[in-house]
């Protein structure tokens, strides 16, 4: 998948959600790469921020998107983990 194919499905998975993809094209370009790579290197699109374990189970958990809106930082910051995603304006 190319970081333009990957950035239209984060587009696509953002629709009628109360969250947008990050209005930094810098950051969303950086989160893209580093997910590009962890996919060549795993074979999983895994969060580049996170550290895996090397378990199945684990790695599984920091697929992207994850499920960020049961993080802390969802509710005290208002954006997942790596920041590809953030509330949106009210």
């Amino acid at each position: 998948m190319t970081k333009d194919e990957l950035k239209k499905v984060w587009d696509r998975f953002t629709q009628n959600k109360d969250f947008i993809l990050n209005p930094d094209p810098d950051h969303v370009e950086e989160v893209a790469t580093g997910l590009i790579v962890m996919e060549q290197k795993y074979g999983l699109r895994l969060c580049p921020c996170r550290l895996r374990d090397g378990s199945r189970k684990r790695d599984l958990e920091l697929m992207c998107p994850c499920n960020f809106k049961a993080q802390d930082i969802w509710q005290s910051q208002g954006r997942c983990w790596c920041g590809l995603f953030v509330k949106k304006d009210n």
